[in-house]
């Protein structure tokens, strides 16, 4: 169970170790919240915030996981992740790892 959540906090003032991955299951009361929620991080308005507000009115349940965590938000993060599953890929892995390898060989 969620008892606070806040968009991109400052290392120092984060409630916790933990992030939001971005995968959401919310009931339709999260619409009435979002039209409600102002700008926040960024000066954009944040999922994050809305569902901050609706903490005050109903549970809100979160699923905690061990594993690897891509920023798919950025270029950098993007390009991180598909290198990565490319190598991990039973089909692709060998051609792309070699593939990769010539560009390495070429640059230097």
């Amino acid at each position: 169970m969620i008892e606070h959540i806040v968009e991109k906090p400052k290392p120092e003032v984060a409630p916790s170790h933990l992030a939001v991955v971005g995968r959401y299951i919310l009931n339709p009361a999260i619409f009435a919240k979002i039209e409600n929620t102002g700008r926040g991080a960024g000066g954009e308005i944040q999922l994050t915030d809305a569902i901050a507000d609706l903490l005050a009115d109903e549970t809100v349940l979160a699923y905690q996981f061990e594993g690897k965590r891509y920023d798919c938000g950025t270029k950098l993060g993007f390009l991180i992740a598909t290198v990565e599953y490319g190598l991990l890929h039973e089909e692709l892995k060998e051609d792309f790892s070699n593939y990769l390898k010539s560009l390495m060989a070429n640059k230097a």
